[in-house]
């Protein structure tokens, strides 16, 4: 089982918590995990990321295609199986259509095929009008956790010299 990352997870770590001017670290440890065979991401992230200009749309496009599955035949079952559920929900019409064009529906699929954990920032939400929610993956046994959850899990650690005790 590997873990399948949204691209908020990578926006975030730019913006925020592992830039890469100052923990490049994380940049690496997600290199070697992908090298692995534990850390994926989607051809739709992918193509999201790169489509801009900045530091992240380089590092991106530098992973090659390998980094970013692509849909297989399995996870084309897997998204008439997450559109099904979808539009059994509670949801608002528009809301479900602005999720069967997004590239959470494959990454919910992709997920849901490869049995993998789907690592996101996005967070419950208990209104019908919002797509977002990863409890979403409980209907069809998709684990997901968030950044940090993966990295404890995984034991990861940036450290910069030698450890007092």
């Amino acid at each position: 089982m590997a873990y399948l990352l949204d691209a908020n997870v990578f926006i975030e770590a730019k913006n925020r918590h592992y830039g890469f001017d100052f923990c490049p670290a994380f940049w690496d440890w997600l290199k070697a995990g992908h090298a692995a065979g534990k850390i994926f991401s989607i051809e739709k992230v992918g193509d999201e990321l790169q489509s801009g200009s900045d530091e992240l749309s380089h590092w991106a496009s530098r992973l090659g295609d390998r980094f970013f599955l692509p849909p297989d035949p399995s996870t084309l079952g897997s998204l008439a199986t997450v559109a099904e559920w979808v539009r059994s929900q509670a949801y608002q019409p528009a809301a479900i259509s602005a999720f069967l064009e997004d590239a959470d529906y494959y990454l919910v699929a992709q997920a849901h095929a490869r049995k993998d954990i789907l690592v996101t920032h996005e967070v419950p939400s208990d209104g019908v009008k919002r797509r977002e929610d990863p409890e979403r993956g409980h209907w069809a046994g998709i684990r997901h956790m968030n950044p940090f959850e993966m990295l404890r899990r995984e034991r990861a650690r940036f450290i910069l010299g030698a450890r007092e005790k």
